[in-house]
């Protein structure tokens, strides 16, 4: 088992469950869920998080790397594993030896990996407004085209939304277009006679907003894991989620810190009163980002602790003046709950102007990650 050491990831995959159950109770019952695992799962850790949502019978996911599929498959993953990103031609027999799923990211593309000789399952992308990858929309001819490449299995077209996120008027006005020229694509494919394909183009604000949308999958990312982008974010759904990682690392010591005297690197926290300053052994390399030196806090005992002075490498401080009873080897969380207080992935992202997305997916490889399962009181070890 793993034992819980310097600072580590804890996942509630009771929790999970719980979001999955919600989101197929909105969605269409033939749209199946096809988990968005890449980062590591945004940080939680692929191959934990993959088997988990395979043993609640999910059988489709998709990931930004051909690594990162091949990671899964040599993990027992099974079904189908959809690459969203480039992969790169010397690769190509990855995609056949580990049975994936490529994009399509464009009509010269197509070609690239007809030429490879071999056949290899392929799902269509179509730019329908993001412009980032996918043949255009309006260019139905090149689409079609692609069906003629004998080595092309041909599974699945989709697109992305770029806006469903967005609550004002114009950005749904967005958000709408691409839905018209996605399906616009699909019935000029039909019309064509070309059938027997999946489609999709939701993904977690795409569900979340627009959960009426009947396609054959929904590519929940950030939200399948009880998390949103950013606490300001507005969603039409009243699904509640739970969140599924909680950060926690331990205290190493705890020291007096006398008026007048700085700490840290650069000495660029000075203490105006007597203090006392716990020292947390996790720090920016773990993915505590440096941006919350002198301005971020941790829980202990239920209670906020400031950061104070830079966030280090491997370890930062926070001071601990008002809290009771603090001492070495106490928890200090920087997301997840310690009593009646709670710190959000997203409300962490807010106060240094990213997203959750980013601190979660940089969370570093030497924080351990435990499984537990709250109803059965149980840990399993993870990577």
């Amino acid at each position: 088992m793993y034992q819980k050491g310097r600072a580590w990831i804890e996942l509630d995959m009771d929790n999970l469950a719980y979001n999955i159950r919600q989101f197929r109770k909105i969605l269409s019952p033939k749209c199946a869920i096809m988990p968005a695992v890449k980062a590591n799962a945004y940080g939680h850790g692929a191959v934990l998080i993959a088997k988990a949502l395979q043993d609640l019978e999910i059988k489709d996911f998709c990931v930004a790397s051909v690594n990162e599929a091949a990671l899964l498959r040599k993990a027992g993953i099974l079904g189908q594993i959809l690459i969203l990103g480039y992969t790169s031609p010397n690769q190509f027999s990855d995609l056949v030896k580990y049975k994936l799923t490529q994009t399509v990211v464009d009509y010269p593309y197509a070609k690239l990996l007809n030429d490879f000789g071999q056949a290899v399952f392929v799902h269509i992308g179509i730019d329908t407004g993001m412009h980032r990858l996918g043949e255009r929309s309006e260019n139905i001819k090149e689409i079609c085209k692609i069906w003629e490449f004998e080595n092309l299995k041909i599974t699945g077209v989709y697109s992305h939304l770029c806006m469903s996120d967005g609550a004002s008027d114009a950005e749904r006005d967005i958000t709408l277009k691409q839905i018209e020229e996605f399906n616009m694509v699909i019935n000029s494919l039909h019309r064509k006679g070309i059938h027997h394909f999946k489609t999709h183009i939701q993904g977690s604000y795409g569900v979340l907003n627009y959960p009426a949308l009947k396609f054959d999958y929904a590519r929940l990312g950030i939200a399948l894991y009880g998390v949103l982008s950013s606490p300001k974010d507005r969603i039409i759904s009243n699904t509640k989620l739970k969140p599924v990682l909680s950060l926690k690392a331990r205290i190493a010591c705890v020291k007096r810190l006398h008026k007048g005297e700085a700490l840290g690197y650069g000495l660029n926290y000075k203490a105006g009163k007597e203090m006392q300053i716990a020292t947390v052994a996790v720090g920016y390399a773990d993915g505590i980002p440096r941006e919350l030196s002198n301005k971020g806090f941790a829980l202990i005992n239920g209670q906020k602790a400031a950061i104070v002075g830079r966030v280090c490498m491997d370890q930062l401080m926070v001071d601990v003046t008002d809290i009771k009873g603090v001492s070495c080897g106490d928890e200090a969380i920087f997301i997840g709950k310690s009593g009646h207080s709670e710190i959000m992935a997203a409300d962490l992202a807010d106060s240094i102007n990213t997203i959750s997305n980013e601190i979660l997916s940089q969370l570093g490889s030497r924080l351990g990650r435990v499984s537990i399962k709250e109803s059965q009181g149980k840990e399993f070890d993870g990577l």
